[in-house]
């Protein structure tokens, strides 16, 4: 009886321990993650930025998924047809698209048979997240220029959209602003206000676990305090706040 006890409880605590542990990576993560494993990254550069030079097109280059991409996809539906079948159906019926095509070095390839559905998908949150619609609202438009400012961008990734790897915290990367483990992390204004400032919740720095894993990790939060103008925890909130509320 008393193994049976104590197998329960070492169960119990297994499972408590792999929920805490398991990895809640985004859509958007997922997707620039598997791009660069597939070879995306190749022709449209570095995470996407920055596209390689395209002899014989006209537009001489491969586009990036920032600003260049709604040149070719004006929508979701457009991205996802690109990454599944290379080319979208209204450039498939356009002759001159078509001898562009040919006369490029390099062509865009379908992956709908090297790919599940699941993880096009994911690409196409990638690509979404990568040059994505910004907030209309002011003060939130206002927060993503300052989190950019501020070189929030560099270990959340653009928008705070990604979950870019920090080796031996305690899920091995940065979480995303729009991610599951955000709520985790930041259960309030409050506490939000902490991290900017302080790079450390009270909630955290009062946890021996917490602050373990948090120094551990190779990448910290840092302490923007002195760093910060009137303002701008407010428009980071709201930033964030529309960030969660948007439509995946």
């Amino acid at each position: 009886m008393r193994r049976l006890v104590l197998l329960a409880l070492v169960l119990a605590a297994f499972i408590g321990w792999w929920v805490v542990l398991r990895p809640k990576l985004p859509a958007a993560e997922r997707g620039r993650r598997l791009a660069e494993r597939t070879g995306c990254f190749g022709c449209h550069g570095p995470e996407g930025q920055k596209g390689a030079a395209n002899p014989g097109r006209t537009d001489k280059t491969v586009p990036g998924f920032g600003g260049d991409v709604m040149m070719f996809a004006k929508s979701t539906d457009d991205i996802r047809a690109w990454i599944r079948d290379g080319v979208t159906p209204g450039k498939a019926k356009s002759e001159t698209w078509q001898a562009d095509r040919k006369r490029g070095t390099l062509r865009m390839p379908a992956f709908r048979r090297r790919l599940s559905t699941n993880q096009i998908e994911d690409l196409v949150a990638f690509v979404n997240a990568s040059g994505g619609p910004e907030p209309e609202d002011s003060l939130a438009s206002q927060g993503l220029a300052r989190a950019d400012a501020l070189g929030c961008v560099g270990c959340h990734g653009p928008g705070g959209r990604f979950a870019r790897p920090n080796p031996r915290s305690l899920k091995g990367y940065v979480p995303s602003w729009d991610g599951a483990d955000f709520p985790e992390l930041v259960q309030s204004r409050t506490e939000f206000d902490e991290w900017v400032q302080d790079g450390e919740s009270h909630r955290f720095a009062s946890n021996p676990l917490a602050h373990f894993f948090l120094r551990r990790a190779a990448l910290h939060m840092p302490k923007y305090r002195n760093h910060l103008e009137p303002g701008d925890l407010d428009a980071l909130w709201a930033y964030v706040e529309w960030l969660r509320a948007a439509p995946r």
